[in-house]
């Protein structure tokens, strides 16, 4: 499976989820370990016309969970991956379509797929952000994320 073959499965995945659908999240990128997600701003709206602050938050966990999803398919593993906990910032207001971007904070995906392959169960940590038009943070988010045998 080529690397674009599966950010297209990731994409029809993504969309069988009905507040994925309402978000209109689409999957951008995946480079250097950090993989992009972007919802346009429209429907993440909020009262002030900027971006709805549970939009930022489930953009930024999605992406999370997308990225250790994919790294167990990749290593040709079924998983059911969970948010156990995060913890989110809110720095500024975003008047622009939302763009997250998801990265392994602590540890190695070696270390986290050999875990999963010898228990049927293993957990990272993700940090994931939003960023402003220039290029500064918006929101950042820090998730711990658990992988259990598909059942």
């Amino acid at each position: 499976m080529s690397p674009s073959d599966s950010l297209d499965a990731l994409r029809v995945h993504l969309r069988s989820i009905p507040q994925v659908r309402a978000m209109q999240v689409d999957v951008d990128d995946e480079r250097d370990g950090r993989l992009c997600l972007s919802a346009p701003l429209a429907p993440n709206v909020n009262d002030k016309g900027s971006a709805f602050g549970g939009s930022l938050v489930s953009l930024m966990t999605l992406a999370g969970w997308a990225l250790a999803t994919r790294r167990l398919a990749q290593a040709g593993l079924k998983a059911d991956v969970y948010v156990a906990d995060s913890q989110v910032r809110y720095l500024a207001p975003l008047h622009a379509d939302l763009r997250a971007e998801a990265w392994l904070e602590e540890g190695d995906w070696d270390t986290f797929v050999a875990t999963f392959r010898q228990r049927g169960r293993a957990r990272c940590r993700i940090a994931a952000c939003v960023r402003l038009p220039g290029g500064e943070e918006a929101t950042v988010f820090s998730g711990r994320f658990v992988a259990l045998a598909a059942g």
